[in-house]
């Protein structure tokens, strides 16, 4: 079984930086797209970024310039770097892996609260 583990979040304040990390355990075969959403409360999930296996990043307008997705496929590893964080950014951010329209995956969610 496919298992996806995030960590990384936690407090910062605004203009702060964290850094995501999603550790993908199990064996993957095929081509596959990673990626990361965040759900605020009271809100719908919603993309942030997405990362393909040869390395093709696409972000959400909101976070273009600040976030930056990245993979380290030998170590089966997918990060997410945070930068200039506001308020706004606040959410439980979740690791997604996309094996097809009817295939994902997914992690529990970390935390990034951003709060003076």
């Amino acid at each position: 079984q496919v298992q996806l583990a995030e960590s990384g979040g936690g407090l910062v304040q605004p203009g702060g930086s964290l850094r995501l990390s999603c550790a993908v355990s199990g064996s993957i075969f095929g081509i596959y797209l990673m990626g990361w959403y965040r759900q605020a409360p009271g809100k719908q999930r919603e993309l942030v970024a997405t990362i393909t296996s040869g390395g093709t990043t696409d972000y959400a307008d909101s976070v273009k310039g600040r976030f930056t997705i990245s993979r380290e496929n030998a170590k089966n590893m997918v990060y997410l770097q945070l930068n200039s964080l506001s308020p706004e950014d606040t959410a439980v951010y979740y690791c997604n892996l996309k094996i097809s329209r009817s295939t994902n995956y997914w992690g529990q969610g970390t935390q990034v609260t951003v709060s003076s």
